[in-house]
């Protein structure tokens, strides 16, 4: 690649990767300012809610799979320009996940102690998480058909668009959270249920602005012929790249409810370190993820349009932005870890907590960076889901899930020690990615495969 391909190569990703970091950013404050309300109420509300929002976390992860898997193929029949095939399996995704929404919503409403008592004994905290998740579980199809619109915005080249939807939703949401969780004037308080709804209210704005856009843009307008199309070949089409989605969704996703059931075992200030540490977390991944979704996004399209050796050179590329990228996510850490720590009402004990898991944090964020954009950027493309979630599977579940059960339940060992050696996975991963990297699966044309 000469200097003239490295410089457009950085234009493009620039043009989708910045647009995509501040939208996954602000998503994270919405999220992010819930913690920070309620973190200034009590410790008991900031982990009871931390602990009710693993059930939106777990059905992102489903409803995450059909999107993504969809995605591929959108990006592929976008950079083709076949348009119609991509708003069917658009189509097809906004199904699937208003299916998985209306599924978890039931499930969180007439279920909301025995979920949260999976993952703390705690009274009080079953409390306080039940009641917030027999509301919040009414935001959940808003927000799982909302996905499906932000991505085929990220692919059609109007990224831009969804970061001014999160603007305005971090805005209602911090709006209502301040009058809903303290209560002001004629308005009660609510403590951790007026989060809950406010919630529900910023997905509804969100949801509805995407629908009006897409229903007045000419290429991705739905109707009876996309949204209710249904085809056994499109089904089969998508099904070959589902499974290695759901794989790497679900050995990775069910991992965070495990470190929460870990931490919860351990106490209310193991749980409360661990979200304040989460939050600082998500905050600097969202320009990973930027950049491993434009890299993504810019692969696909090369494929659809059969420019393999093209693709081949954005892969390569991707090797130093990983690297740029596990470096200021460092950068990051060390701006945002000062402000949670001092902002948050913590314990002392949870405040120590703190102070170590911000510092691992530090090694954890390299690795994922690393492993981010090559595998849930570059390999996915061309459809090379699998590999992903073999890793994740090893390095998750017969690696570090393991050692932190017997590190917690046999050897009882320090929290710290717990929260590390439940980490480690990322740091696992890192030295297989260049072997399968060089197999060139990923590199592959999908949209060249009949779909009916």
């Amino acid at each position: 690649m000469n200097s003239e391909e490295k410089k457009n190569f950085n234009k493009e990703l620039m043009g989708l990767a910045v647009p995509l970091a501040l939208q996954n950013l602000l998503t994270a404050l919405v999220g992010a300012s819930d913690a920070l309300m309620l973190g200034r109420l009590t410790q008991e509300a900031i982990a009871a809610v931390s602990l009710a929002n693993q059930v939106a976390f777990v059905m992102s992860l489903f409803y995450g799979i059909a999107i993504v898997s969809a995605s591929v193929l959108i990006a592929q029949y976008w950079g083709k320009k076949d348009f119609l095939n991509a708003k069917r399996f658009l189509g097809i995704a906004i199904r699937y996940a208003f299916v998985i929404g209306v599924i978890f919503t039931v499930g969180a409403f007439f279920f909301a102690e025995q979920l949260i008592g999976i993952l703390t004994p705690e009274e009080e905290l079953i409390r306080i998480g039940a009641d917030y998740l027999r509301i919040v579980c009414f935001s959940y199809i808003f927000t799982a058909v909302l996905r499906c619109f932000l991505m085929i915005m990220k692919i059609s080249g109007h990224a831009k668009l969804s970061v001014w939807i999160s603007v305005v939703t971090v805005t209602v949401d911090m709006v209502a959270d301040f009058f809903l969780i303290y209560g002001y004037g004629k308005i009660p308080a609510l403590g951790a249920n007026g989060s809950a709804y406010s919630t529900i209210v910023v997905e509804i704005i969100a949801l509805s602005w995407c629908v009006i856009w897409a229903q007045r843009n000419e290429k991705i307008r739905l109707g009876k012929d996309t949204l209710f199309y249904f085809s056994k070949a499109y089904e089969r089409k998508l099904w070959k790249i589902i499974p290695g989605m759901m794989l790497s969704s679900l050995a990775w996703g069910f991992s965070i409810p495990m470190h929460s059931f870990l931490l919860g075992h351990l106490g209310t200030d193991a749980t409360a370190a661990a979200s304040v540490a989460t939050v600082a977390q998500q905050l600097i991944q969202g320009l990973t993820h930027g950049l491993s979704t434009g890299i993504g996004i810019m692969i696909g399209k090369l494929l659809g349009q059969n420019k393999l050796d093209k693709a081949k050179e954005y892969g390569a590329r991707s090797w130093n932005v990983s690297l740029l990228s596990g470096l200021i996510n460092v950068l990051l850490l060390g701006i945002a870890g000062p402000f949670v720590y001092v902002f948050y009402v913590l314990e002392p004990l949870a405040k120590k907590y703190l102070i170590q898991m911000l510092i691992f944090l530090v090694f954890y964020m390299v690795a994922y960076a690393y492993n981010t954009i090559i595998t849930c950027g570059v390999f996915p493309a061309g459809g090379d889901s699998m590999y992903d979630g073999i890793s994740v599977l090893f390095a998750t579940w017969c690696f570090a899930i393991p050692l932190a059960l017997i590190a917690c339940f046999v050897l009882h060992l320090p929290v710290i020690v717990v929260y590390v050696v439940m980490c480690l996975d990322e740091i696992v991963k890192v030295p297989f990615i260049k072997w399968r990297y060089n197999k060139f699966i990923w590199l592959k044309n999908l949209t060249e495969e009949k779909a009916g």
